[in-house]
């Protein structure tokens, strides 16, 4: 009769942990929609955004402060050590699911009462050669010791490929934080330029108010004219020179926030004198597929994805029951030169065990739910990223036709303003009209320049930001200081991976999400980039 219960245990086992296994059905995301065609009917055959930061600026004094930057900023350096940080995540996971082996030695000494099974039995008892044991009773032993969790459900090699693809977003992230380093470099250099424009358009406007404020005066002198023009003349250069203060600060504001970037302490910039006539590389704005793959941002959201999907797999692992195998080998013995007899000292022991969790599972559910959710989560931000940047690149890209259509025209408004002023000029000398008419003129001259420098500073500003929105700003993997300046690109499994970091252990193939759970119906991101549903 006992045996027949012996034999019905494995069943009866088998009968409790399989209901055990049953998981919570999992939520799927809204659908999402496809990516457009073009950027609102604008496409290229190529794309901007691939090409490298030193080719697509042709200033020697900016491509340096970029340099310097790529070199010297501290916010990037903190990165890196993100990135280090997550790889070495990744060879903590990795040794997870590999044997734990221990090796150490214990020494002691043990005093039983004679009136415990020990005790009396160490009085009794004798050890080859007739011997009874001393009392008290050393023990002497060496042992390895080792403890595997079987990975039979790739829980823990999915917990490895999770951080691996973590450990790909941190360096995206970084690579992204890269591209808006060149940006903003790039776009307070510009800015540095059109506050010595504006300081130049004050200077002309000081002359030629200047020039007006004698012929003021020497009208009064032979009673043409007034005190009040006089004065009215003297306020305006005035009111110009007080500028000039206001716009130094700036260029010096300007210039510290320049060195800020680049990790350097305040000293002048130095930088080009073109301005107007300052034509940056042609923008080709290539297909929104292209933007897809080249801009960081959308690569991290997609690393962030494809692990989120593995994390829920971890969590569904502890639905299932654990193989855990412990194992012991060694030497024991109460005197040291009796330590290493074989096989009379030698102790060795192997088991294991089968776990499954039966009653209370709600904290396994919750973090299942919880994974669910987290992946749910990573699938509408990788669509937000999308969106964003398409947004971006349209708003960009029409800031950058208008603005330079603007240009134009405000070209074609300055000479006009200006061909007034000198008409003006001519006719308060000969006393056709009063001075009021000049100083409006001349006011309406300074303000139009100032507009066009503005407008051309804003239009420089969106070819930048339009050049990073498609991607670029990226170190290429050739640079001429790479062995200074850590080289950063697309990375990924089948990429090469920048001099100086390590190649992350272990890390999934492309396409890796396609292991998220089939009630999800989450798709990998696919090669052309096209936005995940």
């Amino acid at each position: 009769m006992d045996g027949n219960r012996l034999a019905w245990m494995p069943v009866i086992a088998l009968l409790l942990i399989v209901p055990s296994c049953r998981t919570p059905e999992l939520r799927g995301p809204d659908v999402g929609r496809d990516s457009p065609d073009s950027f609102n009917g604008e496409t290229s055959t190529e794309n901007s955004g691939q090409l490298p930061f030193n080719e697509f600026f042709s200033d020697p004094l900016l491509t340096g402060l970029i340099d310097q930057g790529l070199a010297g900023n501290q916010q990037l350096k903190i990165l890196g050590e993100e990135i280090q940080i997550a790889n070495n995540e990744v060879l903590r996971r990795r040794g997870a699911y590999l044997p734990l082996v221990t090796l150490g030695t214990n020494a002691g000494l043990n005093k039983y009462s004679l009136y415990t099974l020990p005790g009396a039995d160490n009085v009794q008892n004798t050890y080859p050669g007739g011997h009874h044991f001393p009392t008290p009773l050393p023990d002497f032993m060496v042992a390895a010791n080792l403890s595997w969790q079987i990975d039979i459900w790739r829980q823990l090699r999915n917990a490895r490929d999770a951080q691996s693809l973590r450990y790909l977003s941190t360096w995206e992230g970084r690579n992204y934080v890269v591209t808006r380093l060149v940006a903003e470099i790039a776009e307070n250099y510009y800015s540095l330029i059109a506050l010595d424009k504006r300081m130049e358009n004050l200077d002309r406007t000081i002359l030629l108010q200047q020039d007006s404020l004698e012929k003021a005066k020497a009208k009064k002198e032979f009673a043409q004219g007034t005190e009040l023009a006089v004065q009215r003349f003297q306020a305006e250069v005035q009111k110009n020179q007080s500028e000039k203060l206001i716009i130094t600060q700036e260029i010096i504001e300007v210039e510290n926030r320049i060195n800020f970037l680049v990790g350097r302490f305040p000293e002048p910039v130095q930088r080009s004198t073109e301005f107007f006539d300052l034509n940056l590389h042609a923008l080709s704005v290539g297909i929104p597929a292209d933007m897809l793959r080249n801009r960081p941002d959308i690569r991290q959201a997609e690393r962030e994805l494809e692990a989120a999907g593995l994390d829920v797999l971890v969590a569904r692992a502890n639905f299932y029951p654990k193989l855990v195998v412990t194992a012991g080998v060694g030497y024991e013995a109460f005197e040291t030169r009796f330590l290493l007899q074989t096989p009379e000292s030698l102790i060795y022991s192997v088991a294991g065990g089968l776990v499954a969790p039966l009653i209370n599972k709600k904290a396994i559910q919750a973090d299942y739910m919880n994974a669910n959710a987290r992946q749910l989560q990573a699938v509408y931000d990788y669509q937000r990223v999308v969106l964003n940047g398409f947004t971006e690149v349209v708003n960009r890209l029409s800031k950058v036709q208008n603005y330079t259509k603007s240009i134009e025209i405000k070209k074609q408004q300055l000479a006009s303003l200006e061909a007034s002023v000198n008409a003006a000029t001519q006719l308060f000398v000969a006393g056709r009209i009063d001075y009021i008419d000049v100083l409006f003129a001349q006011r309406d001259l300074r303000d139009a320049r100032i507009v066009l420098i503005d407008t051309k500073k804003e239009q420089l500003s969106a070819i930048v930001n339009t050049y990073q929105a498609l991607g670029g700003g990226l170190i290429p993997f050739d640079y001429p200081n790479a062995g200074t300046i850590v080289p950063v690109g697309p990375v990924g499994p089948d990429l090469p991976v920048p001099a100086g970091l390590p190649v992350p252990a272990a890390a999934p193939e492309a396409g890796a999400a396609a292991q998220v759970p089939p009630a999800l119906e989450v798709a990998p991101v696919p090669e052309n980039g096209a936005e995940k549903k």
